[in-house]
């Protein structure tokens, strides 16, 4: 049996554990959170990196043939060092910036106050949107709102972060691995949204085409949840998943 850890500091690697056991429901899933200290947007490079490397030692216990990193800010700070740790695949997430800017219209990058207009997330747009009119947008305690399944609180950082971007770009990349959860609430926060650029979709095939699996059809899936972790003690899925269909399908997997 195929067991793929999957980590992030919050709700976040939802639907990117979700993705993967849509396309591979023969897999297990193994998943660590860090509560304690998320967000890590607040914490430096190297304390990310400590944290990234704690999750996934943790996640190792099971034996995974790879793991996920289901976070933007842990995959710019801790990818080098968790590749050099770890011989199995280490699969990373990247903001769907290369899509985006492939249509050559004007699009927003929505990532959390860290991210945004950091060296790494200027050179992406630099390497795959130069000459076209990008726009990054800080949205101010989304994450943290996501987190808490505070519907108001949601609704207010999404509205702020539609605030500060330009009325006549209507394409976003979603930026934080949290945000696609609420990917219904951004869209009904402006009329005439376009396209939202999730990035879940492209690590789940690029997980399975790292271990070689083909996606599955099976009418009955076998692959069980069969561990959560919080910043490394066992415990369960927060209550708050539940407020979300790719948690629901989740909690339905756990053992």
């Amino acid at each position: 049996m195929t067991t793929i850890g999957v980590f992030d500091s919050g709700l976040g690697l939802t639907a990117f554990a979700h993705a993967i056991h849509r396309a591979a429901p023969q897999a297990d899933l193994v998943l660590a959170m860090d509560p304690d200290f998320a967000p890590y947007g607040r914490l430096s490079g190297a304390d990310v990196t400590k944290r990234a490397l704690f999750s996934a030692r943790t996640l190792a216990q099971h034996s995974p043939d790879a793991i996920v990193v289901a976070c933007n800010t842990a995959s710019v700070n801790a990818l080098p060092a968790l590749r050099k740790e770890f011989s199995i695949p280490i699969i990373g997430t990247v903001p769907a910036i290369k899509p985006a800017a492939e249509t050559g219209r004007p699009f927003a990058v929505w990532a959390t106050p860290a991210t945004t207009n950091s060296d790494y997330q200027n050179e992406l747009i630099g390497k795959f949107a130069a000459g076209l009119d990008v726009h990054q947008t800080a949205a101010f305690g989304l994450a943290q709102a996501i987190d808490a399944a505070d519907p108001v609180s949601i609704r207010a950082a999404v509205a702020q972060a539609m605030a500060d971007t330009p009325e006549g770009i209507t394409d976003i990349v979603l930026g934080c691995t949290h945000y696609g959860l609420v990917a219904d609430v951004i869209r009904a926060a402006r009329p005439g949204i376009g396209q939202l650029y999730d990035s879940h979709g492209a690590v789940a095939q690029q997980t399975l085409h790292r271990l070689g699996l083909n996606p599955s059809s099976e009418a009955q899936p076998t692959g069980r949840l069969l561990q959560v972790y919080l910043s490394g003690r066992p415990g369960k899925l927060p209550a708050a998943v539940s407020a979300y269909p790719a948690g629901q399908a989740l909690l339905d997997i756990a053992v």
